[in-house]
């Protein structure tokens, strides 16, 4: 699992990501920034705001947090896809970042991890199409919370994964009466992943729900390709679904023409289902290399380390405090000074 230097926080970890968009394609057009996360940096102001000085984007960006667990970059699709459908010369730019943290010694420890993954939504996309069907679901359900007082989740493990399947459930029967596609007309799946293993279960749950007769191995085939980052990095709560869409789109499997879904579950609970095309030329638009680099280039990390990282993000005065230099990335959390968040660039 990817754990944070002590110097790096969401802001840090989500302009890194967007920095890569903004470095191919300009930043011309962007005129919305959706910074969707569930750990929160503040109670009021957006961590985007943050993003957007650290990117140099300019005054005319509307910038807006979005947040329910581990589902709400889809709504920032989702609004972003509106905008755009308004006025197809704008351009959206969607940042997915977050950090799992639990208590050492439970349970839920070994499912920590940490990324982001950024996207423009556009009129003329480059990597899926969105198809205009889909699916929502949301039950109050007390699976996975994080109180204002806690730097920690509470889980309740049995219930969320039973809260997983019915909600991801529950979204795909509304994108069936919504017109979507039957479940042997889409070619790959991409779930929510807290864990790898929960995409498999989720896939054969909707798989028997179908009827599909779909044997374990063929369920599990069928998924292995878009697991490939998250086994890596760990649970990264709102990236984790685009996570699983990269590792596909970034694979050996020729997509060109395929019908690829997505299926965001967020705890508490919400979810929504819904499937795009991926273009003829999407190769051109990728960079596999360059994700498979960063990977590589992170630090191992021994015992001692990870936990003074641990107890590093349990500030004893959160209003001011220096962070040590670490990160190598573009950006990097400096503290808090008389209760102000700094950032800086690194070089």
């Amino acid at each position: 699992m990817s754990v944070v230097a002590e110097d790096e926080d969401v802001v840090t970890l989500g302009a890194a990501a967007a920095q890569q968009i903004l470095a191919r394609g300009g930043a011309d057009g962007v005129r919305t920034l959706m910074f969707a996360t569930e750990t929160g940096i503040d109670q009021s102001k957006s961590a985007g705001v943050y993003v957007h000085r650290l990117l140099g984007l300019g005054p005319n960006v509307r910038v807006v947090e979005l947040k329910q667990a581990c589902y709400s970059a889809t709504a920032a699709m989702q609004f972003a896809a509106a905008l755009v459908a308004r006025d197809p010369s704008e351009k959206v730019l969607v940042i997915a970042s977050d950090i799992a943290r639990y208590e050492l010694d439970t349970a839920a420890e070994p499912t920590q991890g940490a990324g982001a993954v950024a996207f423009t939504v556009t009129a003329n996309p480059a990597l899926l199409e969105l198809e205009p069907a889909n699916g929502v679901y949301t039950e109050d359900v007390m699976d996975f919370w994080r109180p204002n007082h806690s730097t920690t989740a509470i889980v309740d493990g049995k219930t969320s994964i039973t809260a997983y399947l019915d909600a991801v459930a529950g979204a795909f029967d509304d994108y069936l009466s919504r017109g979507g596609a039957p479940f042997d007309a889409i070619d790959w799946f991409c779930y929510h992943q807290p864990f790898t293993k929960m995409a498999v279960k989720a896939h054969r749950h909707l798989a028997d729900r179908a009827g599909s007769g779909a044997d374990p191995a063929a369920v599990a085939a069928r998924i292995e390709p878009t697991t490939g980052y998250n086994r890596r990095i760990g649970n990264s709560y709102t990236a984790s679904v685009y996570l699983a869409l990269l590792a596909l789109l970034d694979g050996a499997e020729d997509l060109a023409g395929k019908r690829v879904a997505i299926a965001s579950y967020g705890s508490g609970a919400v979810a929504e289902f819904l499937t795009g095309t991926v273009p003829a030329n999407y190769r051109t638009a990728l960079r596999a290399a360059e994700n498979e680099r960063r990977l590589a280039d992170r630090v191992p990390v021994d015992d001692a380390t990870y936990l003074a990282l641990q107890d590093a993000a349990r500030r004893r005065d959160p209003s001011n405090y220096e962070t040590a230099r670490q990160t190598p990335a573009p950006f990097r959390f400096g503290g808090v000074r008389d209760d102000q968040r700094i950032y800086e660039p690194t070089v």
